[in-house]
């Protein structure tokens, strides 16, 4: 019996047939390959990864902007005219958005990984294309409807800075493998040098971003203000309908400061969640009259802020309402000294009939406009004041409340800056923050940096090192290709010809003797032996 050898040995490779049949519908042996990857696949790559940072920080956006959510379902109402939660959709999208293209990109760097060529689906291209053009189209629809919500997320890297810095340095350390990779395996000089700087120069700016973030909370503990007092911005809209007697009387629950009375078209747009005996209350509730407003200040000594608009010409207030208001205050019995008024119509009368109201300018000032006009302080949009600008108006004795602030990270940043008070539709949230979220002295950084630098450093040399000894010792070659199984030899002692070692690799040749004159083969000679090819 004649035992034949298999001539084809091949090794399941399930993960990377996963790899390469999800990215590229390869899902065949055959289809895979190790050669270098075309132009056009390359710009994909380019295109997918490009995709991938824009989606990263759009996504970042949204995050940071959740302080704001409610303004901007204000501003869909304002065009639209009907009351919707506009987030929710785009949130939805965008987690999806960035999770299929975060996914995409994981597959691409495994294949640059282990060295497979890179050939993106053409439906995969479609939906890299889709993303990008969605997202672009985002961006300019949001600066159009919502531009100065850009600057949250300036304000938010002074929270999140210092952690995202650490972040990025672990991904951008982890990718050296990659590069070590490809620098070590590349045949032309210029693509090893130019591969070798982009990722150094990447390096070296993440080393030294450090110099570049700045932040409030990076202080000594000492200088630590004292707790920001918080407004309720409308009562508390997030436990009860907005401007109702229940919501500020929800505010006062949680222990606020003040009360800020704002009044909107739709009280109740901003409720989150009640509870069904809060619901059977809240249906009987309507917005609050300012004298009502008054003796719940007066009965729980909180102090009252107003954001008061004239009524239009055809009301019949429209010539009186200041001094309408004044007579509801002297009716409440309200002392002075816990109104804080905003209003810049008719100003000067008020400070003569109630000189004991503090008078707060809700546009921004300089600190000489402030004392020419004998204003105590500036009620401002939490962007419209910067850290430095905060401080100095601290180290000048004006008071400085900030609105809206719903969210602890940007309290905690408020706090290490030293505002006097914030207004809040969340007071049941910032209850809940007795202490900045994080606070660092400037020492205690520059150690963390330099040890994170050193670290990053030393991996990323030890990663080049053993990558340049793992793949120095390798053939180049193809593990796809078909491997021969040699046969079996025979132990032989004739070394004088090359011959009978021929023949014993090829079971099919007859063995003849070498040193007989040539005959003519006989036909059984002539054909071929089990497993041979004939030709």
């Amino acid at each position: 019996m004649v035992k034949h050898q298999p001539l084809q040995v091949y090794e399941r490779q399930l993960c990377l047939s996963c790899l390469t049949g999800i990215y590229g519908c390869r899902w065949k042996r055959y289809q895979r390959s190790h050669d270098d990857s075309t132009k056009w696949e390359c710009m994909w790559f380019l295109i997918l990864s490009s995709t991938f940072i824009l989606l990263l920080v759009w996504s970042y956006f949204w995050w940071a902007a959740q302080n704001d959510y409610s303004d901007f379902n204000w501003v869909l109402y304002n065009r639209s005219g009907e009351w919707s939660d506009g987030t929710v959709p785009i949130l939805a999208t965008t987690a999806a958005g960035f999770s299929y293209i975060a996914f995409l990109m994981m597959l691409a760097l495994c294949h640059i990984a282990v060295g497979q060529q890179l050939n993106l689906y053409w439906l995969h291209k479609i939906g890299v294309t889709a993303a990008l053009m969605t997202t672009i189209t985002g961006v300019i629809s949001l600066t159009e409807l919502w531009g100065d919500e850009w600057d949250v997320i300036l304000i938010s890297l002074q929270a999140t800075g210092p952690f995202l810095h650490i972040g990025a340095l672990a991904a951008v350390t982890a990718l050296g493998w990659l590069v070590a990779g490809q620098v070590v395996r590349a045949e032309k000089m210029r693509f090893q040098v130019a591969v070798l700087l982009l990722y150094l120069s990447v390096l070296l700016a993440l080393y030294l971003a450090p110099l570049t973030i700045t932040s409030p909370c990076l202080m000594n503990r000492a200088s630590l203000k004292q707790r920001p007092d918080v407004i309720g911005h409308r009562g508390a809209p997030m436990l009860a309908p907005e401007n109702t007697l229940m919501s500020f009387n929800k505010a006062l629950q949680q222990k606020v400061s003040g009360l800020e009375a704002d009044v909107a078209d739709d009280p109740y747009q901003a409720v989150q969640s009640m509870s069904q005996r809060d619901r059977n209350r809240a249906g009987n509730q309507t917005v609050c009259s300012l004298q009502e407003l008054l003796r719940v200040a007066v009965r729980s000594n909180r102090s009252v802020i107003f954001n008061l608009r004239r009524p239009p010409p055809e009301h019949p207030r429209y010539e009186s309402w200041i001094n309408d208001t004044l007579q509801a205050f002297r009716r409440s019995g309200i002392p002075q000294e816990q109104v804080m008024w905003t209003p810049d119509a008719g100003r000067g009368m008020v400070q003569e009939v109630a000189p004991g109201f503090q008078q707060i300018s809700g546009v921004k000032l300089s600190v000489e406009a402030l004392r020419e006009r004998g204003l105590a302080g500036l009620h401002l949009r939490y962007n419209q004041a910067s850290t430095a600008e905060i401080r100095e108006l601290l180290v000048n004795n004006v008071s400085l409340s900030l609105y809206t602030v719903n969210e602890p990270w940007l309290y905690s940043v408020l706090w290490c800056s030293g505002v006097t008070a914030v207004s809040s539709d969340a007071p049941q949230i910032l209850k809940k923050v007795p202490y900045p979220i994080w606070i660092m002295s400037p020492e205690e950084y520059c150690l963390v940096w330099i040890t994170l630098d050193l670290v990053s450093f030393a991996v990323v040399i030890g990663i080049f090192v053993f990558q340049k000894w793992r793949l120095s010792g390798m053939r180049s070659y193809n593990p796809e290709q078909i491997m021969l199984s040699a046969a079996v030899r025979r132990p032989s002692r004739d070394k004088s010809t090359t011959a009978p070692a021929v023949r014993r690799s090829f079971p099919c040749m007859r063995k003849t003797d070498t040193t007989a004159t040539p005959t003519k083969a006989s036909p059984t000679d002539a054909a071929p032996g089990p497993g041979c090819l004939s030709h």
